[in-house]
């Protein structure tokens, strides 16, 4: 899945041994620094041949009017985008005024590590001239975890065996409105035809210039967005360190700023330039203020000292690595890459501090930097279980998108809110209903993911104080989409809820899907439960929240009432539950004879070529297996595994992480193995072939719950911490750290044994296979396991559907949608069922 020569195991650096142009746009991705706040891609400080020259602010947007086709009443209408945000990257090098360029250059020594205790990426590049100048450069760069505002880029210039002219030229420059000055992208990561999954382009003037300015080798620009109205500043602060001559030269317009620096230097002695750079943006502020702003970040940063910045990184990271490290005994090349995965979630969630947290973090500007569920279901678990404040910061984000979602609800004719299923500023931004709007299972996923940080936590302050509202108003929605029927054979009344879609966005607008059904009685449940146990335990927040929300209470009553009637379908002749009401009437795509090259569907097939079949981009019942396995039997998980995972094309980052999970629960131990690697390797290998669209943030956060969830066996059904652990056969030890309610639990996995060791805190209780245990602050409890659960060899296949029939007698059978020139001719039914030729 990788290059082990070129990228070489480590397990606390990613390490990039040589330069190939081949993947510039992967390694832009994979060497990308970031906060949360604000991200740097991996190009190299030369400015030359990048895939795309990356620097984003999380939010930082651009509005543009969605043209529809043929328009509707609702449609979204106005889209979203990431900016990208000026470069201040570019420090570029010359040696006898012969530039520093990675495609010709005779490069003798290359190396370039990220470094994920550090928190910084370093290069090492030892370049001969065309003069026989032998040239050391080693660069570093990092985007500060502390100071949420500062990236510092360090730069050293050392010229060995003779003495040179060597000038430095540093720029920042408006690359969104800009072309590349040196011809745009190399052939070989360009990309062509129709990608949904890349961000669009806007043809017009986006940063309008504002303040600019240089002041001694400090230099600013800043800028308001034409549409968004949006504000942003960059200050850039320039300190040269060597013991050559040298002079500085200084411009600034309204689109770029240099500093060059021109040095006699002598053979062997150093050349040293840190950039400090400062950005602030907002959504309203005068970019004359960010500019004052960014100058203050620079001058506190210049009086504590350069080097004090990376002491503080270092020690951020030693206190996330303390809480949210996992340890893979024994496989080094998963080590690395796990936590490679988890430094991504720092990186995309640290300092998003009310924001959300993208899809793509602050690495690149695949999705358009759009927010999507998959923070709550995937990136917030690890968030609530390692560093909560992160948690608690990304549902505050729903909670400040209430104004939006409830204008949301009501264009839709229903009451409560609506989440958007992909936004920036909390309006729908996707221009396909039937994939977006329709999923309006993002309302239980938010209001599940509030449940899981408060379970974590025990932080009911927040769940009176803001929590509630997201609560009610989203569990208001389903009272008034869903609807009730009567049986009339014995009178038992149903709730159903019809025209959505679920998860797997290839089988859209369908009645009683599964995973919304499932999560929507979740929700009901738990806001009825939440604004009963107000009512007792604080009255007056309570009060408070029903005069805010102007709450009837016998809502509470109507939500219980529809969560237990809610309709969950099942087959009985199958045996399973169906992904929706007419899910199993559709015809059965033979995945394992479609060609590779046909793959992902979503770029080959039509939508309405793919939503006749059964095939799925997400696995969408095995989700919700997990979700909410408490209302699921043993025999249930492992019915619905066997038959929805051959029909699972894999086409989404998203399902790979969840059929591991699930995989190692039923008894498919090899099989969730070879998932979890899927997983890790995602973008480390490239294997959906847009790495470089930047991180696949839910598909990292994911590994954490498959190691966690799927290997370790943990559960917090009920609020109630459990474990039923799944150690893989050749992995000797797996061992991680949980916060539960501010205790923090070190659990240590053997094939023989589960220990738990408590820090300070609260004594806890928690349960084994059933079995139920106390611990106390720095006590430890081992407990001896038999065994690491039922083991079924191989993988569930498409061979299962011999011989299978449906409710209604019919046979299911699976092919692949043909391409035809001539006209075909239709056989029988018993022909095609019997495998005729038509």
């Amino acid at each position: 899945m990788i290059d082990r020569d070129r990228f070489p195991i480590d397990p606390w650096c990613l390490i990039e041994s040589s330069f190939s142009l081949d993947d510039v746009g992967v390694t832009e991705t994979l060497f990308s620094a970031g906060n949360g706040y604000l991200g740097l891609r991996g190009n190299h400080i030369e400015g030359r041949f990048a895939l795309e020259h990356g620097t984003f602010i999380n939010g930082f947007h651009e509005t543009f009017p969605i043209r529809h086709a043929e328009q509707a009443y609702g449609f979204a209408e106005v889209g979203q985008t990431i900016i990208n945000a000026p470069d201040a990257k570019i420090m570029r090098v010359y040696v006898d005024d012969e530039p520093l360029s990675l495609d010709v250059a005779d490069v003798r020594e290359y190396e370039r590590v990220l470094d994920m205790r550090a928190g910084v990426v370093r290069r090492r590049v030892r370049w001969t001239t065309p003069s026989g100048k032998d040239v050391l450069i080693e660069d570093d760069r990092l985007v500060s975890f502390e100071e949420k505002h500062l990236a510092v880029l360090r730069l050293e210039v050392t010229v060995l065996n003779a003495d040179a002219p060597v000038t430095i030229n540093c720029q920042v420059l408006n690359r969104q409105d800009g072309e590349n000055v040196y011809g745009g992208s190399p052939k070989a990561t360009k990309k062509a035809g129709f990608d949904p999954r890349k961000a669009e382009r806007i043809q017009e003037r986006v940063l309008q210039p504002e303040e600019y300015w240089q002041d001694g080798q400090r230099s600013a620009l800043s800028y308001r967005v034409t549409e968004s109205g949006m504000t942003m500043a960059v200050v850039a602060d320039h300190i040269i360190e060597t013991d050559n001559e040298y002079n500085a030269r200084t411009l600034v317009e309204p689109d770029i700023a240099k500093n060059v620096f021109r040095v006699q230097a002598k053979a062997g002695v150093p050349i040293r330039i840190t950039k400090l750079v400062s950005y602030h943006t907002s959504r309203g502020v005068p970019a004359r203020e960010l500019v004052d702003r960014c100058r203050r970040t620079l001058d506190r940063v210049e009086v504590e000292g350069v080097e004090r910045q990376y002491d503080r990184q270092r020690a951020w990271l030693d206190g996330f690595w303390d809480r949210s490290d996992v340890c893979i005994g024994g496989h080094d090349d998963l080590q690395q890459a796990t936590r490679w995965c988890l430094y991504q979630l720092a990186q995309a969630a640290a300092r998003a501090d009310g924001q959300g947290v993208p899809a793509k973090g602050v690495t690149g500007s695949g999705y358009s930097g759009h927010y999507f569920w998959d923070t709550e279901i995937y990136v917030l678990p690890f968030l609530a279980y390692t560093t909560p404040l992160w948690a608690r910061n990304a549902i505050r984000m729903r909670y400040l998108m209430l104004p939006a979602a409830r204008r949301r609800a009501h264009q839709l004719n229903e009451h409560g809110v609506l989440f958007p299923w992909r936004t920036i500023n909390g309006e729908e931004a996707s221009a396909y209903y039937a994939a977006g709007t329709a999923q309006y299972h993002i309302n239980a996923d938010v209001s599940f993911a509030l449940a899981k940080y408060v379970r974590a936590t025990g932080d009911v302050e927040f769940l009176h104080r803001e929590g509630v509202d997201i609560a009610v108003e989203t569990a208001r929605l389903w009272a008034t989409l869903g609807f009730w029927r009567t049986n009339d054979s014995d009178g038992e009344e149903s709730f159903h809820i019809h025209g959505v879609t679920g998860p797997d966005e290839y089988t859209t607008v369908v009645n009683d899907n599964l995973f919304t059904n499932v999560m929507a009685r979740f929700n009901l449940r738990f806001a009825a439960r939440t604004v009963r146990e107000m009512a007792e335990d604080d009255p007056e927040a309570y009060r408070l929240m029903v005069d805010r929300l102007r709450l009837d209470p016998s809502e509470a009553e109507s939500w219980d009432r529809a969560a237990e009637a809610m309709h969950i379908p099942f087959s009985p002749a199958l045996g399973i539950h169906p992904q929706d009401a007419v899910f199993l009437e559709r015809e059965v795509w033979d995945l394992e004879h479609t060609p590779s090259e046909q793959r992902p569907l979503l770029l080959h097939f039509h939508p309405l070529v793919i939503y006749r079949y059964q095939v799925l981009k997400q696995a969408d019942v095995v989700l919700a297996l997990y979700l909410q396995g408490n209302h699921f039997s043993d025999e249930d998980k492992l019915a619905d595994f066997e038959y929805y995972d051959p029909l699972t094309t894999g086409d989404s980052t998203l399902s790979a992480v969840v059929q591991a999970i699930l995989a190692a629960e039923v008894g498919y131990q090899d099989l969730a193995l070879e998932y979890f690697r899927e997983s890790i390797f995602v973008d480390l290998g490239d294997l959906h072939h847009n790495a470089s669209d930047g991180v696949h943030v839910a598909s990292a956060g994911g590994v954490w719950t498959a190691l966690v969830a799927g290997f370790g066996g943990m559960r917090d059904h009920f609020g109630e911490l459990s474990f039923d652990p799944r150690l893989p056969a050749d992995w000797p030890e797996l061992s991680y750290t949980l916060r539960w309610h501010g205790t923090a639990l070190r659990v240590r996995l053997t094939r023989d044994a589960l220990s738990l060791t408590a820090g300070e805190g609260e004594p806890l209780v928690f349960s084994v296979r059933g079995a139920a245990y106390a611990i106390g602050p720095g006590e430890e409890v081992v407990v001896p396991l038999a065994g690491q659960g039922p083991v079924i060899p191989g993988r569930p296949s498409l061979k299962q559907f011999a011989d299978v029939r449906r409710e209604d007698g019919t046979l299911l059978s699976a092919s692949v949608p043909t391409v035809t020139t001539t006209i075909p001719v239709i056989g029988s039914a018993s022909d095609v069922e019997h495998g005729a030729d038509a």
